[in-house]
């Protein structure tokens, strides 16, 4: 059986997200100078801190302060969302949404509260089903998959599988691999397993995953044939 192949030199992001989290590096927002900004409320405090002014800040404004909204006025546009039933990751993605910028960087995912870091991994989960998402902490890259797929690794590339909450899945390629095993969060994961050959398979059976890899020079997640 033939799978599709994850790549990440083809397109690029069409806009990127910054949550109120762990951020880049700055030389990460130089590469990102050509695509939008979009800061989630709170967000736009670090990002201003770093030197760094969105293009848009979207949310709710509790978390954003009056200095930093002041400094902005004019150089930002804040887009007001006061639905409570939706974090500002979630306003921000469907800000996105709305403006047809369906291919988003993520970063700052990881929140400075654990329960702030736990609901926007539930909200990267619910939005990855209709947009292209990629996560970017540390070097590395989490991406949202659903469906079988190839990858060609670098040599002994560390890859993570985290399931979305059950996958069932075989692979072939990896130092560790599976057939027919049934991950579970709370039960059994498959975090830190290494690329053992040129190209690597993961059969999904059922259920999602989150994959993890080395990012690729922040270009966007792409399914090819």
């Amino acid at each position: 059986m033939s799978f599709p192949t994850l790549s990440f030199n083809q397109t690029s992001f069409e806009a990127a997200i910054c949550l109120n989290g762990a951020f880049p590096d700055l030389s990460e927002f130089e590469e990102l100078a050509s695509i939008p900004l979009i800061a989630a409320d709170g967000a736009a405090n670090i990002l201003y801190k770093q030197g760094v002014v969105p293009d848009f800040v979207v949310g709710d404004m509790d978390s954003i302060t009056t200095d930093v909204h002041l400094a902005l006025q004019d150089a930002a546009e804040f887009v007001y969302d006061p639905d409570q039933e939706t974090n500002d990751f979630e306003k921000a993605l469907r800000f996105a949404q709305s403006q047809l910028w369906n291919s988003i960087a993520i970063f700052g995912l990881s929140g400075l509260l654990l329960e702030h870091t736990l609901n926007n991994w539930s909200v990267l989960m619910k939005m990855a089903e209709s947009m292209n998402l990629g996560v970017i902490d540390s070097q590395r890259i989490a991406v949202p998959m659903f469906t079988s797929f190839k990858f060609q690794p670098t040599a002994n590339e560390i890859l993570s599988i985290l399931p979305q909450p059950l996958v069932k899945i075989s692979t072939r390629g990896l130092k560790w691999n599976l057939t027919d095993a049934e991950l579970r969060l709370g039960t059994r994961e498959g975090a830190r397993n290494q690329a053992v050959e040129p190209t690597i398979e993961i059969d999904i059976h059922a259920g999602s995953m989150l994959f993890f890899c080395d990012s690729r020079a922040l270009y966007a997640p792409k399914l090819t044939d």
